[in-house]
């Protein structure tokens, strides 16, 4: 009797996730979204692991999550939590079988992970050298076609000076040794990612708050040469001199944006689509999620937006997943995207606390998936 009032009371105590309503979501004509998991509290990074484990990371519940799809029906049967405790654990990278993870000022690993998933190993310090400021202190992680592991390290403030330890992207070795800088100017970059074949890092970067509704403008950026600098806190999408520290620039100095993607939509993670399943006008497109503003009169943002590219010439710019906002109201907020081996397409979303599966199934709807599908409006480029 004790046992089962013990387990009455772990049943009740367990956290009440309410499913996310999918039916509001719109998406191209044969595409399909369906949820992989609801379980995943602050949902944010995702990283693929070598055997399909699906690695999320989080921010207010300071957890790293394994989820497995052991029936390989495109639902997360598993999700288990390998590390906890840990400040702001946002980034998580797959590298040679090991988990990196950062933690703010930190970066740890978890060796040989996907042999232990039922009994994770401690996570192992590979660097504490960070910056420690938690206003835009979150790391998103990469490990770059160089064998190297890159982190952006935002600048502390809204707007401010930020010293040479802030506002960039750099790059170590997986041991932590060896820092280099990357890119230079970058005010705060949540997701970046290697464009196939030319292998150049392309980046998002969250433009400034306080300069009103409509600037400056969100960035999709290309790294052409190593320190390039981006602006930040002169020059703001290219084209917009700060008002407090711009006096004495020029927007010329700087690199300007491949793409301005609208203020305040939060532009977080971004992947190439390098699969098979989607139609052939997506290969080597860039998906974005755009978390969406904060402090807009209008909200903007809460989408996850596909960039389709010549070189590195913007062909389109329009939306994938919308609809996580109506009316003013947002019951969903995306932060990461990952495409699987099979070609569909992971999204991580830290407000519903999910993670949802993006299918293309021409012809109706996927008869293994059922999800929301719809039509999804025409966008035009941005100014």
């Amino acid at each position: 009797m004790r046992v089962m009032f013990t387990l009455l009371l772990v049943l009740l105590s367990w956290p009440a996730f309410a499913a996310p309503p999918l039916d509001k979501l719109s998406l191209p004509p044969g595409f399909h979204i369906a949820v992989y998991s609801d379980q995943v509290r602050n949902a944010r990074e995702l990283a693929l692991g070598t055997h399909g484990t699906v690695f999320v990371g989080s921010s207010g519940a300071g957890k790293v999550y394994a989820l497995t799809d052991s029936h390989g029906d495109g639902v997360a049967d598993q999700v288990r939590v390998i590390a906890s405790g840990l400040q702001n654990p946002i980034g998580v990278a797959f590298h040679d079988g090991n988990l990196y993870v950062s933690a703010v000022s930190k970066v740890f690993v978890l060796r040989g992970i996907e042999q232990h998933l039922d009994a994770p190993p401690r996570p192992e310090l590979v660097t504490d050298k960070l910056p420690a400021e938690t206003h835009h202190g979150g790391k998103f992680l990469a490990f770059g076609p160089d064998g190297k592991l890159y982190v952006p390290i935002g600048a502390p403030c809204n707007i401010c000076d930020p010293a040479p330890d802030h506002g960039k992207i750099i790059r170590m070795n997986a041991d932590g040794s060896d820092w280099q800088d990357v890119a230079l100017g970058v005010r705060d970059s949540v997701g970046f990612d290697w464009q196939p074949g030319i292998r150049k890092l392309w980046f998002t970067d969250n433009g400034r708050d306080l300069m009103g509704d409509d600037i400056p403008s969100d960035e999709l950026n290309e790294v052409s040469k190593l320190g390039e600098h981006f602006g930040y806190p002169y020059c703001h999408q290219g084209d917009i001199l700060d008002p407090q520290f711009g006096k004495g620039h020029t927007c010329k100095d700087y690199a300007p944006p491949v793409l301005k993607l609208g203020a305040h939509v939060a532009s977080l993670g971004m992947r190439f689509y390098e699969g098979r399943q989607f139609p052939a006008r997506y290969k080597g497109a860039i998906i974005v999620a755009e978390h969406g503003s904060w402090n807009r009169t209008k909200k903007s943002g809460y989408r996850v937006m596909t960039v389709r590219l010549k070189g590195n010439k913007v062909l389109s710019y329009e939306p994938l997943v919308s609809g996580f906002e109506q009316d003013e109201s947002a019951w969903g907020r995306p932060v990461d995207v990952q495409p699987l081996p099979d070609g569909s397409v992971l999204i991580s979303d830290d407000l519903a606390g999910a993670v949802y599966r993006v299918t293309y199934h021409p012809g109706g709807r996927s008869p293994n998936f059922p999800g929301a599908g719809g039509t999804t409006p025409a966008y035009h480029l941005p100014p």
